[in-house]
């Protein structure tokens, strides 16, 4: 039977609410709330989230109840990611948010990240073949080997689009040496990586490698070569962030993480030999509402 369900991520991005119908097998979208607070690069720099941050999360997170309310949903499961795990202050940002909306957050180990990401990438890229998945946010990296269609060793690594900019201060126009901070920043972090597989085709989920894929192929297009990823990285190193928003035709919060989006998948491509990246449509959120239709 299909039933509604809501499930947002407090990511260190965006604050992301999706509202689906779902058997448990299928999942249709009803409606998207979408607010961009950037979590992942104010932790980072500040470690903690500042007043005015808060008060964002209060306000997504009761628009977020006032849509779940609306829609009548079974059930909304609110979680939170990489940046709200590492904030000194997530203890008392949590307990004002259930306060001042009745919403109940969980912060989630990126292990249950990755496998509910897992669970919602299957999707649609079950039958390309992946080796490997990653999960880019702004606060970390997911990663994570693929097995006959099951998911295996995983790890999480601090080279999230907002942790790299905090680290090597990348700007658009990219400097050579910004530029040279951020790469040996994110080498030093694959080094830590237990995951030791070589694979030709990753699968890719979350918003980072999204923006991506809609700025290289708005024919929609789900695979993206080595080549044009390279591509789209020397073309917006030379660029300011409006240009890049005007260029590639993407929002202009979205268009500042192009440069670093596209440095870090070109690092993880390189370190693991892989030639192809499969844009999933879905991801995390898509995997929680599988997993309360279960």
């Amino acid at each position: 039977m299909t039933r509604l369900f809501a499930a947002a991520d407090i990511g260190s991005n965006t604050a992301h609410l999706l509202v689906a119908a779902s058997d448990g097998e299928i999942v249709m979208r009803v409606d998207n709330v979408n607010e961009w607070i950037g979590l992942g690069e104010v932790v980072a720099r500040k470690g903690e989230i500042p007043k005015d941050v808060a008060d964002q999360l209060v306000l997504a997170m009761r628009e977020f109840q006032r849509v779940a309310e609306a829609k009548k949903v079974k059930r909304l499961y609110v979680f939170a990611t990489e940046a709200m795990r590492v904030a000194k202050n997530h203890p008392d940002i949590i307990k004002r948010i259930q306060k001042e909306t009745g919403v109940r957050v969980e912060i989630i180990s990126p292990e249950r990240e990755a496998e509910l990401s897992y669970l919602g990438v299957q999707l649609d890229t079950r039958h390309y073949g992946a080796e490997i998945l990653f999960e880019v946010g702004g606060g970390s990296a997911q990663i994570a080997e693929v097995n006959d269609g099951a998911m295996e060793g995983k790890c999480s690594l601090r080279i999230g689009t907002g942790k790299v900019l905090a680290e090597s201060n990348l700007t658009n126009p990219g400097t050579d040496v910004a530029l040279r901070v951020a790469r040996q920043y994110i080498r030093a972090e694959l080094a830590k990586c237990t995951v030791d597989r070589k694979a030709t085709t990753a699968i890719v989920s979350g918003g980072v490698g999204r923006g991506l894929w809609r700025a290289l192929h708005p024919d929609g297009e789900k695979v993206i070569e080595l080549f044009e990823l390279e591509y789209l990285f020397n073309s917006v190193k030379k660029l300011p962030t409006d240009r890049v928003s005007s260029r590639f035709s993407v929002k202009q919060k979205r268009a500042g993480t192009l440069l670093v989006g596209s440095l870090i998948y070109l690092e993880l491509m390189r370190h693991f030999n892989v030639e192809h990246l499969v844009i999933s449509e879905f991801g995390v959120r898509e995997g929680a509402v599988l997993e309360m239709a279960r």
